[in-house]
């Protein structure tokens, strides 16, 4: 079995305990190290390699969107990142999101729901919930305007990223198509390179940003 290693970025000592409680109780998780602001970050990923780090969107320092994008930034093989926040409908979770984390899961998230975030993310999948990125690129995101003309999507490719904005899975979004799985991935795989992200998240982000796709409701 193999173990991801995870670290705990948190200001607040009983969440960072909490979280710890969690992840350990895995037989597949480990807990490698915890922070308590964002400045220690980088030094600490580049000494304990996780895989996932768990990170409080606000901190009195600096803030998990700053950690985010220094990590990013500072590696040319990052972890994951997973934002915790104690509301979902925070211009920080955006901004942390348009910066480069994966995902997103509330402070009151049950265990199980921290638990499968982690391993959801670690897989190289994102934790996209499409109701609420959807608000917040309607209450936070820019309007670029140019609806990605510069990345020069075909079609299909088009298609499916309304698709994935949507939360479409990738054999959810086969079944719409009536395509083959393979052939979505191919897609998806040609949209994050075109777009110059690393994940659905992003790519979602970069949609609405651009107005490629509009948030509605």
């Amino acid at each position: 079995m193999t173990t991801i290693d995870v670290l705990i970025v948190d200001d607040d000592e009983l969440i960072r305990v909490g979280l710890r409680a969690i992840v350990d109780a895995q037989p597949d998780l480990r807990v490698v190290g915890e922070a308590a602001d964002g400045a220690e970050v980088p030094p600490l990923v580049a000494r304990l390699r996780p895989r996932v780090v768990l990170m409080d969107v606000r901190m009195p320092s600096i803030d998990g969107i700053q950690a985010t994008r220094r990590l990013l930034a500072a590696s040319a093989d990052p972890p994951r990142v997973l934002v915790v926040t104690t509301f979902a409908n925070d211009e920080y979770v955006y901004e942390a999101l348009r910066a480069g984390a994966s995902g997103f899961l509330l402070k009151r998230a049950r265990p199980a729901e921290v638990v499968e975030a982690i391993r959801v993310v670690a897989a190289g999948e994102s934790l996209l919930f499409p109701a609420a990125i959807r608000r917040l690129a309607g209450a936070y995101g820019g309007r670029g305007g140019d609806g990605l003309r510069a990345a020069r999507l075909t079609e299909r490719e088009g298609e499916v990223l309304r698709l994935m904005a949507a939360g479409l899975s990738n054999p959810e979004i086969a079944e719409r198509l009536v395509v083959g799985v393979e052939t979505v991935k191919t897609h998806v795989g040609n949209v994050l390179a075109k777009l110059g992200v690393r994940d659905r998240t992003q790519a979602v982000i970069a949609a609405y940003e651009s107005g490629f796709v509009v948030p509605t409701g």
